[in-house]
């Protein structure tokens, strides 16, 4: 039995005060574990251009003072009433969405859409309770995504943590957590290509590598990378892609371009960018008859997909992803099985490292457009 369960957990945690503004490294308290709740030692985290997004608060509901970060690798500390299937010692990712396991989302063979623990970015409190399990001298600091692995030790909902296997590196898995996940997935589990199939992806950002990094792993022959910079085609080499697009070196649009170097069109398309411009050119861009375009970015909120009719009567599939359709508990570890077997490659994605005192350095990396994951050792 850990000396610390039951007991409030005094240690160091990256607090976001406001938006915008650099976080503070500050001495935080993390009460115990409540009901279908775990506490967890975070080792490894990195970062995602979520927690970015949010930290800057431009459109959306700003929720401050706050603990950021949602791509992580840990262990259990202790566990709360009702857990059954996580004890201390067990390795976790902890994901930013969930599987409660009881709800019609978590019964259905083809969603992952859990009814109680689908992301919600405004609430910044516990379910059980609404209560903040953080706080710096009795003032609550809010919870992000659930998660919040900017600190050394968090509490996550049960049903918000993939059990892996403890042999699995952490500073390489962790990156699992959110977006290669949701790029591998993407590709593997709805777009589906086919063996010696053409597939175009739309973004070369750490989601869309890893949306293409699917297509190498399924067999595609024709990976085509399309990005607005040019200098992210050279490292896409490395997941794969065979060729690439720009689009702004072309007069017409880029699905015609597409269709003209694939006669007809591409098997597939998956659109990580969130551009509703990229979206259309993603499910334009597709091969009538059978062709499948994934989209996997976040447009705006006021975004509208506008196509002509006949670009679906014409037999092509559009399909929307959320988490790459995996299912955080049930699917997760055997992800991260795929690693450990040498089918998936990490390291990769993973182009720089700080300790944790200087996560700042993190967030200045990935405003500049600088590598794909920076991974924040906590014990550093």
């Amino acid at each position: 039995m850990s000396t610390t369960t039951g007991q409030v957990i005094r240690c160091k945690a990256a607090v976001a005060w406001e938006a915008g503004k650099p976080l503070v490294i500050e001495q935080v308290e993390v009460a115990p574990p409540q009901k279908m709740e775990v506490r967890i030692k975070i080792l490894f985290t990195s970062l995602c251009h979520t927690d970015v997004y949010f930290w800057e608060a431009k459109g959306q509901n700003p929720v401050f003072p706050r603990i950021l970060g949602h791509e992580a690798g840990g262990v259990v500390e202790s566990v709360g009433e009702g857990v059954t299937d996580l004890q201390p010692g067990d390795h976790v990712l902890p994901v930013f969405t969930g599987e409660c396991k009881e709800c019609a989302h978590c019964k259905s063979e083809e969603s992952n859409m859990c009814d109680l623990l689908r992301i919600n970015t405004d609430r910044g409190v516990m379910l059980h309770d609404q209560k903040s399990r953080f706080s710096i001298n009795g003032k609550p600091i809010f919870h992000f995504v659930g998660t919040s692995t900017f600190s050394e030790y968090t509490v996550v909902h049960v049903g918000c943590l993939a059990k892996i296997n403890p042999l699995a590196p952490l500073d390489k898995v962790c990156v699992l957590s959110c977006g290669i996940s949701t790029g591998l997935g993407a590709t593997l589990n709805v777009a589906k290509p086919k063996k010696g199939s053409s597939v175009a992806v739309f973004g070369l950002g750490a989601v869309g590598l890893a949306a293409a990094e699917g297509a190498r792993i399924a067999g595609a022959s024709r990976i085509i990378g399309v990005d607005l910079n040019a200098n992210r085609f050279e490292l896409a080499k490395k997941f794969g892609v065979t060729e690439f697009v720009n689009p702004k070196d072309y007069k017409k649009p880029v699905q015609e371009v597409i269709a003209e170097m694939t006669n007809g069109g591409v098997d597939r398309s998956v659109e990580c960018t969130g551009h509703i411009d990229a979206m259309i050119s993603a499910f334009e861009c597709v091969h009538d008859g059978w062709g499948v375009a994934v989209l996997v970015g976040v447009p705006h909120k006021d975004a509208v997909f506008k196509t002509g009719p006949m670009n679906l009567l014409n037999e092509r599939t559009l399909k929307g992803t959320f988490f790459g359709n995996y299912k955080p508990r049930s699917d997760i570890p055997s992800v991260v099985e795929k690693y450990m077997n040498k089918e998936l490659e990490l390291e990769k994605f993973i182009t720089h490292e700080v300790p944790f005192s200087e996560i700042n350095k993190a967030f200045d990396l990935m405003l500049s457009g600088e590598g794909l994951r920076c991974i924040i050792r906590m014990d550093a």
